[in-house]
């Protein structure tokens, strides 16, 4: 049996992994899913990368786990990152799914086209309150181009305003992920083009881990959504021992 903490992604929290979690679960494992801060109803959207990496250090500190599988969906993988530099002696393998990996001193929108963060910053000026949400017409076409409309619809429903100070944040490391004596894996869904394939996920971003497990998946980039089970057991493969 392993213990598995799975990070979610920007503009949502754990709940909506629940049922990636329920065949994991079920295949004998412990499964956490907690909520970064920022993302959690009634956090401040004012939230930077430093309290949201803060977070998941003090989730996994007040529940006493040890020896975890540390996965990070997209932004999550920003988060895992901080974590893993910071109680190195907490976690046995890092997963980073179709995530951003950072480097020192790198933030999130080092990682993105020009354009993403220049709507970005529109969007969070428009707003006003420090948070970005995601258009639909992204959403449905770049996030998860594997559902039919309906649920696409109620997936963006579900979704919640994020907090914009977490994307522009530099992160600061002590070692860089390939330095890191800790396992890693990466999940590659295929069909993903949140990002486009012109800049990639993987090989771009998955290279920076130096040495790393490779799993490729069919599916977008919310595979949580379209087909829980199959990233349920894609997960199961990349932190398997």
């Amino acid at each position: 049996m392993s213990t598995y903490v799975l990070v979610h992604g920007a503009w949502h929290t754990g709940a909506e992994l629940e049922p990636v979690a329920a065949p994991i679960r079920a295949a004998g494992h412990q499964v956490y899913l907690p909520t970064i801060r920022g993302n959690r109803p009634g956090d401040a959207k004012t939230t930077g990368l430093k309290e949201a990496i803060q977070s998941i250090v003090d989730y996994l500190a007040e529940n006493n786990l040890k020896d975890v599988i540390l996965l990070g969906h997209s932004y999550g993988g920003m988060v895992i990152t901080g974590v893993a530099d910071l109680v190195p002696e907490r976690i046995r393998r890092l997963v980073y799914w179709n995530a951003f990996v950072p480097n020192n001193g790198e933030c999130l929108n080092d990682m993105v086209p020009p354009q993403y963060v220049g709507l970005f910053d529109m969007i969070a000026a428009e707003r006003g309150d420090g948070s970005v949400v995601l258009p639909f017409p992204i959403w449905r076409e770049a996030f998860i181009n594997d559902a039919d409309l309906e649920l696409a619809q109620r997936a963006y429903d579900i979704l919640n305003p994020h907090p914009l100070k977490t994307f522009s944040d530099t992160i600061a490391l002590k070692t860089n992920p390939a330095e890191m004596q800790i396992a890693k894996s990466y999940i590659n869904c295929t069909e993903d083009t949140a990002l486009p394939h012109g800049y990639p996920w993987h090989p771009r971003l998955s290279e920076k881990l130096g040495l790393f497990r490779l799993v490729q998946v069919s599916g977008s980039h919310e595979l949580c959504f379209s087909d829980p089970p199959r990233l349920a057991n894609a997960i199961m493969e990349a932190g398997r021992d």
